[in-house]
């Protein structure tokens, strides 16, 4: 069972804050899919959830673009045992 943490990430300030508007977003694409899949949709709310998925995933597109680099000076930083 997955639930929230509500505790600071241990990783530096700006990969916390990176991660945690990835989760955000990744819960508003998970949230958009699930509204897709409602059997009595019309089409124009089809199509207002299209929208919006397009906008979030082009969002976490962007935000995601420097984020393995951000991630491997984070691993980089841990001590070596």
């Amino acid at each position: 069972m997955i639930s929230k943490i509500d505790k600071p990430l241990q990783v530096n300030s700006t990969l916390s804050v990176l991660l945690t508007e990835l989760e955000e977003e990744c819960q508003t694409v998970l949230f958009l899919l699930t509204q897709l899949k409602l059997s009595n949709l019309t089409d124009d709310q089809k199509g207002d959830i299209l929208a919006e998925l397009t906008g979030a995933v082009c969002h976490l597109h962007v935000h995601t673009e420097n984020l393995p680099d951000l991630i491997g000076d984070e691993i980089e930083a841990l001590p070596e045992d």
